[in-house]
């Protein structure tokens, strides 16, 4: 009996393995028709890391205000919240927008797909800024960093698990206008401010602002577990990092599940190609 259980959770996660491996080859397939625009948006993005990079990186070495971090540390930081933000909106771009597609009664369309509204409806988009982020992100490790094998394999592994926190927190904000109508200014904000404290250490934040980074605004499963990790090997930091994100997801399937109960179709019911 156990052996089939078994089974059967390894067979549904190959199921959808492999239909997010399709969704994202027809998703690069559609943009690389317009390769110009997409390479030029990655680009941009890359760039722009690039330069906010410099600039903290210089910041840090000129005012240590985190006496126990280094340069390395501060580049680590970037370069696991990039790739893992770039990962998860390469392949789960929809999340972005969410709060409006709910709002403008949208979601009709991805109501008539088989298996799991969710899981066709996150992997239907893939934002071409976020490749910029993910190149970047393991770019900038290996170069700056140059990390041995084991932290290679190890970056490879906090990325999925921030990939995962920032898919899930997406959609539990952007579920927010089931409950709130449009939702998506509020959203967004939400959004930047996990963007905008991930990049900052750990260590600057703590008493009642730490409670907040590890709940409201789950940062601190970004810029402080998986960096832990990578500094010392940590097998016990890595599965903090993981826990915090594999709670988050559940959170973030049940919000939606009981959202969608409230939802106003738009009565949209063309079916995507």
């Amino acid at each position: 009996m156990f052996n089939i259980i078994i089974k059967t959770i390894f067979g549904k996660i190959l199921n959808y393995i492999s239909l997010a491996a399709a969704y994202v080859r027809l998703n690069w397939l559609s943009h690389i028709e317009y390769r110009g625009a997409f390479f030029l948006e990655a680009a941009g993005m890359f760039f722009n890391n690039l330069i906010w990079l410099g600039f903290w990186t210089y910041f840090f070495k000129a005012f240590p205000a985190v006496p126990s971090w280094k340069s390395t540390d501060v580049i680590t930081l970037w370069a696991v919240a990039a790739a893992g933000f770039g990962l998860a909106f390469v392949i789960c771009g929809n999340c972005r927008v969410l709060a409006s597609i709910i709002a403008k009664g949208e979601l009709d369309t991805w109501l008539l797909y088989p298996r799991h509204l969710l899981s066709h409806f996150l992997l239907g988009k893939m934002k071409p800024s976020a490749f910029g982020d993910m190149v970047f992100g393991f770019v900038t490790y290996l170069l700056f960093v140059k990390p041995d094998l084991p932290h290679i394999f190890l970056f490879g592994i906090l990325t999925v698990s921030v990939a995962i926190l920032f898919i899930a927190f997406s959609i539990i904000v952007g579920s927010l206008s089931f409950f709130l109508g449009n939702a998506e200014s509020l959203a967004t904000h939400w959004e930047e401010s996990l963007i905008t404290f991930s990049l900052y250490p750990a260590p600057l934040f703590e008493g009642r602002i730490r409670i907040v980074l590890y709940t409201v605004v789950p940062a601190l499963f970004v810029s402080y577990y998986p960096i832990e990790a990578l500094r010392s090997l940590s097998l016990t930091y890595t599965l903090y990092a993981f826990a915090g994100s594999l709670v988050l997801s559940i959170v973030a399937v049940i919000v939606f599940y009981v959202g969608l109960k409230r939802y106003e179709s738009g009565n949209l019911t063309a079916m995507r190609g």
